[in-house]
């Protein structure tokens, strides 16, 4: 343990600040009690999220992503918004040997297009969009049986329960990001994303 403090700070290799640029290729919302989404022309959002959404609100509570928590209790809501990738949502897809896997059907709010390898942007990165909105991503959002469940429904499937045990380990690390609102706005379709990812280290 005593390594760990007389090590020299300038010996953990740092990676610097980049940035990307992508477009908004749909935006989603979930305006009754289910959190499968429907497309829209643009999304409002307030601090406490998408104005009206089922993941709306400044706090939320705890489920099986916390276990350190009882469940149901009031925590901080960072999982505003649901962020995907249309190339990422292609190759679950074709690993579900499905024609597509709709962002929808997993209720996402933000489809954006551009980005390499959207799932894997790490917490702390920044997404400023062109109408001035800006969103931090809190971190991966893992792929879980409800909704590949919601995956077969939405397609027609009849071996619903096969496809919602396919779909987590065929989205691990695709299934995109969550996010929170930092500054409030409007969204729209079409519209274009600068992507500002932090510095980056690997605590030793």
């Amino acid at each position: 343990m005593l390594d760990l403090f007389n090590r020299d700070v300038s010996e953990i290799p740092v990676r610097p600040v980049r940035k990307l640029r992508g477009q908004v290729a749909g935006v989603y919302h979930a305006p009754g009690d289910d959190f499968v989404t429907r497309r829209i022309n643009a999304l409002e959002l307030t601090f406490n999220g998408v104005a009206g959404d089922f993941h709306e609100g400044p706090t939320r509570r705890s489920g099986s992503r916390e276990p350190w928590y009882k469940a149901g209790t009031e925590i901080r809501n960072e999982r505003q918004l649901s962020i995907v990738s249309p190339e990422e949502l292609a190759v679950v897809a074709e690993r579900m040997k499905l024609p597509e896997v709709k962002a929808e059907w997993i209720g996402a709010n933000l489809l954006i297009a551009g980005i390499p390898h959207l799932s894997m942007l790490p917490a702390g990165t920044m997404l400023f969009f062109k109408n001035g909105v800006t969103l931090k991503v809190d971190g991966q959002n893992h792929p879980c049986r409800l909704a590949g469940r919601s995956i077969a429904e939405c397609a027609g499937l009849e071996d619903i329960r096969d496809v919602s045990l396919q779909f987590a380990p065929a989205a691990k690390r695709l299934r995109g990001l969550v996010a929170w609102v930092e500054k409030p706005g409007r969204i729209e379709a079409d519209e274009e994303v600068s992507v500002r990812i932090p510095e980056q280290w690997i605590y030793p």
